[in-house]
């Protein structure tokens, strides 16, 4: 195929965060950027995203950006294809541990979100309770997509177990997100990730996988199934650290939060200059 990339540009794989990281102040992909990825992806490059969302909003992230690889999702509790619209290496809480989780978090009045997969790979989403106003923006905004449903007030919303399911999320004031987080790292069987939201860091969010999901960890497992001989990965919020850690090349854009600036191997601009697009493209040129 014409104007395809040198062999060693097309094993270099490139993962981003998108909040903070590829998206700009709006929470978009800049028009400039989903042309550099979506050029340089048809000419072979290794190129996608690892984020806490789902694909009900990845999918609508992303709708102008091509990539050849499946998004890293949920913090890494599954794998979207695109392409084919499906799930792939999806990581379930087991009953006893989501059963822990939920119990627990109730007891520091904390109502998770909790999100099950149908059989028809629909997210059903669960909530019982009042909802403050972030997260009353939080389902208005996800309200009607394809791929997410939500059940607020059920009473099978009150159930101590669930099946299938994927992951517990909740927002509340960072303070105290921070100290459940700390009581529910010691259940067994679950992975805590606990950060400031991007958008407004007052706000703290948690979020209760399977043990050993990570976005860490789904690089590892594509890297492997893509063949990639070099890791470069961006990101500027804590819950990106495991995954930094992971690559050859840790980049952190201008904004991101300071624990994740000493931990780079390299500081680029912000998210507002379409600095990740940027650099990927500046890389790849390099090789050719």
């Amino acid at each position: 195929m014409e104007n395809m990339l040198p062999e060693a540009a097309r094993t270099h794989l490139f993962v981003t965060d998108l909040d903070g990281t590829l998206l700009d102040s709006d929470g978009r992909v800049p028009s400039l950027s989903a042309r550099i990825i979506s050029d340089l992806s048809h000419r072979g490059a290794l190129i996608t995203v690892a984020t806490a969302r789902t694909p009900a909003t990845v999918d609508r992230l992303l709708c102008h950006t091509f990539t050849r690889l499946p998004a890293i999702v949920m913090t890494g509790a599954a794998l979207w294809d695109r392409r084919h619209r499906r799930y792939i290496n999806t990581r379930m809480l087991s009953p006893s541990a989501a059963t822990a989780a939920i119990n627990l978090c109730r007891s520091f009045n904390i109502n998770p979100f909790i999100y099950t997969l149908g059989r028809d790979s629909i997210l059903h989403v669960y909530h019982n309770g009042p909802l403050s106003a972030k997260e009353s923006r939080f389902v208005a905004d996800r309200t009607g997509l394809l791929l997410k449903r939500f059940h607020l007030d059920e009473p099978c919303g009150l159930a101590d177990s669930f099946p299938s399911t994927i992951f517990l999320l909740a927002m509340g004031p960072v303070d105290e997100v921070f100290r459940a987080a700390s009581s529910l790292r010691l259940i067994p069987e679950v992975e805590i990730s606990a950060y400031p939201d991007n958008y407004n860091p007052l706000t703290g969010v948690l979020e209760i996988f399977a043990a050993g999901v990570s976005k860490a960890s789904a690089i590892r497992s594509l890297a492997q199934q893509c063949g990639a001989t070099r890791i470069t990965v961006f990101g500027d919020n804590l819950n990106d650290l495991p995954m930094l850690r992971e690559a050859d090349e840790a980049v952190a854009v201008a904004n991101a939060m300071p624990e994740v600036l000493r931990e780079a191997s390299l500081v680029i601009g912000p998210n507002t200059d379409e600095a990740v697009a940027r650099h990927i493209l500046h890389t790849l040129q390099s090789y050719c």
